[in-house]
């Protein structure tokens, strides 16, 4: 079977956990399509997984209530074991790139990281990621009775769901005793949607240039619309915005339906973030921004002029 560890947050299955399931079904490998939930109170989100695999395992245990990269990785080894799986597939998040690497060692199988691309050639593995700052796609390979991969996030298209719904089946864990003990857990709330599960969003360059236009301009168009906001990492590093807006090759990879660049300049680095979007449009002073090689439409201007005056057609 082709295993893949669900990623979900707030009762609701992940984007990720989608484009897994993509993944998984182009990969070319054998075997049914099964999703591994883990967690505690996840009835609903094992509901929703089952409209997307042949089958759905549960794992539903009050010592899973928070996320711990030694139970997790316990949890699917055992379950790749007791199932004779031939592929792990992962989401390539912060905690999946955390955990995922202690799987492959449980199961002293070969691991492909941030997949972008998956095939198959015989009984082998191949998977494509990027290298040198996104510049260059490379081509590994494993082989192995078992391969673990971790799918980077925004690589494939979300899945849709399935003609009939996969069975599910409540499984039991052999659980080690944690040697980390979490104690506390702060979570920055917003009600803007997650830049992972947006089908627009909105993001600001150094080119805005101030935090309080961040505010006024990137912000505000992004409310307007309902859109996800995003960064730059030149802006994160100045302090203007948090880690967790930030895209590109050290962000968040993102492949929405509409990417509104507004004062990017476009360097590669946060070009291999987001240039799978869609339909990009951007706004810049600079006419000759390298984000208008890969825009499809663009406007040369200035950010404080032209932004107001869109916030206002999009509030009507």
């Amino acid at each position: 079977m082709i295993l893949i560890v669900a990623e979900h947050a707030g009762g609701k299955l992940g984007k990720s956990t989608l484009e897994m399931v993509t993944a998984a079904r182009e990969s070319g490998r054998e075997g049914p399509i099964t999703l591994l939930v883990l967690g505690s109170g996840v009835a609903e989100v094992a509901n929703a997984s089952a409209a997307y695999a042949d089958q759905v395992l549960v794992a539903d245990l009050p010592e899973l209530a928070t996320y711990n990269a030694e139970l997790w990785a316990a949890a699917t080894a055992q379950i790749a074991q007791e199932g004779e799986a031939s592929t792990v597939m992962i989401g390539g998040s912060r905690s999946g790139r955390e955990y995922a690497p202690r799987v492959a060692v449980k199961l002293d199988a070969p691991y492909l990281e941030d997949a972008i691309r998956l095939t198959s050639s015989g009984s082998a593995l191949q998977a494509q990621r990027y290298t040198y700052l996104a510049r260059v796609t490379e081509t590994v390979e494993a082989e192995g009775p078992v391969i673990v991969v971790t799918v980077k996030p925004g690589s494939f298209a979300p899945a849709q769901a399935a003609g009939t719904a996969g069975e599910q089946y409540d499984v039991e864990l052999t659980l080690p005793t944690p040697r980390v003990e979490v104690t506390g857990k702060s979570v920055e709330k917003t009600s803007r949607v997650a830049l992972t599960e947006a089908d627009v969003i909105v993001t600001g360059g150094r080119g805005v240039g101030s935090p309080e236009n961040f505010s006024a301009y990137v912000e505000g168009l992004a409310d307007a619309i309902g859109a996800g906001v995003g960064a730059t990492r030149a802006v994160v590093d100045a302090g203007w915005r948090p880690y967790a807006e930030q895209v590109g090759q050290t962000g968040k990879t993102v492949q929405p339906g509409a990417y509104i660049a507004l004062g990017v300049s476009g360097a590669v680095q946060h070009l291999s973030g987001m240039g799978k979007s869609k339909h990009i449009i951007a706004i810049n002073k600079d006419a000759e921004a390298p984000i208008f090689k890969v825009a499809d439409y663009g406007i040369v201007g200035d950010v404080n002029q032209i932004v107001p005056a869109l916030i206002a057609e999009a509030r009507k």
